[in-house]
């Protein structure tokens, strides 16, 4: 994973080919500073048609994944999100460790002042397994929306 300590470090997939990478662990995720350190806001990332593996069965699992989070010094470079998160289309794990991997790995690289997701999971078995997670009480100040992924129906 990619941590550039300031804006001069180039980055490695912005405006390149770049092949998916097999694994999550393979992905680099990679960080740019924030063009407004200081101010609070809150940047969301949709992800309605996020795939990865039953880790018993090998058949893919489907999930609307939105991440919320309020930038401190860093915000993710969108183009290496996205092709972490595509990183999971080969990956098995169950739902929750998904979840999870995706929010602390993005704490981890970004260290916001707070982070949520919200990962709405199509039907396994019949039943819906959503995940969420956030880092702590939202921020005092910054309009934080809800995040509108409608309650199991034949999500759209």
């Amino acid at each position: 994973m990619s941590r550039p300590d300031d804006g001069s470090q180039a980055l490695t997939q912005l405006g390149r080919s770049v092949a998916a990478p097999a694994s999550p662990e393979e992905a680099i995720l990679e960080r740019v500073p924030a063009p407004h350190e200081g101010r609070q806001y809150m940047v969301r990332f949709t992800a309605p048609e996020f795939t990865s593996l039953c880790p018993i069965t090998s058949q893919p699992d489907f999930a609307h994944i939105v991440i919320d989070y309020v930038p401190g010094q860093w915000i993710v470079e969108s183009k290496s999100l996205k092709l972490f998160l595509t990183s999971f289309r080969n990956h098995g794990a169950f739902h929750e460790a998904c979840s999870l991997q995706i929010a602390t790995t993005l704490v981890d690289l970004l260290d916001p002042v707070w982070l949520r997701i919200g990962a709405y999971w199509y039907p396994r078995g019949g039943m819906p397994i959503d995940v969420f997670w956030q880092t702590g009480e939202p921020p005092k100040g910054v309009w934080i929306p809800a995040q509108d992924v409608p309650a199991y129906r034949g999500r759209g």
